[in-house]
């Protein structure tokens, strides 16, 4: 007589951690201010100002927006500032480097704001693999955060999780 197949992985105290789950819809939007340089390389302080003045940054309502530079140029953080300051009333989020820096920042608002106590001395399992573009950094600010909490700490899936920590 066969033995009927059970699922230890559903019926076990393993809590997931996704953090896909948490990864917020909106626009992300690369700024280049190189088209706002003198031959993409120099700022030229009034000319800059008044390309700050003329542009409608009503466009970037609710989006998360990173400012670059994609040339050489030396950028005085003025001008980021400058940016940063008329975006405010509209992206949802601002900040200078990449698409991974940008998410990273985004990330670091929900793992900073992100309720642990459901975690409590549960043993836990950070989900591995994302469909969306979760930065690595996000997973080592969540499992700092989660260590203070979790009785144990694996990555990746429950079939095939690597143990990373374990409350002595």
């Amino acid at each position: 007589m066969a033995e009927d197949i059970i699922n230890r992985v559903a019926l076990s105290k393993l809590m997931v951690v996704d953090l896909e789950d948490y990864y917020p819809a909106g626009l992300r939007f690369v700024f280049d201010i190189k088209d706002w340089l003198y031959e993409g390389f120099v700022l030229k302080e009034k000319e800059f100002r008044q390309q700050v003045k003329d542009y409608d940054w009503k466009q970037h309502q609710d989006q998360f927006v990173v400012l670059t530079c994609s040339t050489d140029a030396i950028i005085p953080a003025w001008a980021f500032m400058l940016m940063t300051l008329e975006l405010q009333p509209y992206a949802r989020k601002v900040c200078i480097g990449d698409l991974e820096a940008l998410e990273s920042s985004i990330y670091q608002d929900i793992i900073t704001n992100l309720d642990v106590s459901p975690y409590q001395d549960k043993p836990l399992i950070i989900k591995g693999c994302a469909n969306k573009p979760v930065p690595t950094n996000a997973y080592l600010m969540l499992s700092a955060k989660l260590k203070s909490v979790a009785k144990s700490i694996m990555y990746g899936e429950a079939c095939s999780a690597v143990p990373l920590f374990k409350r002595k």
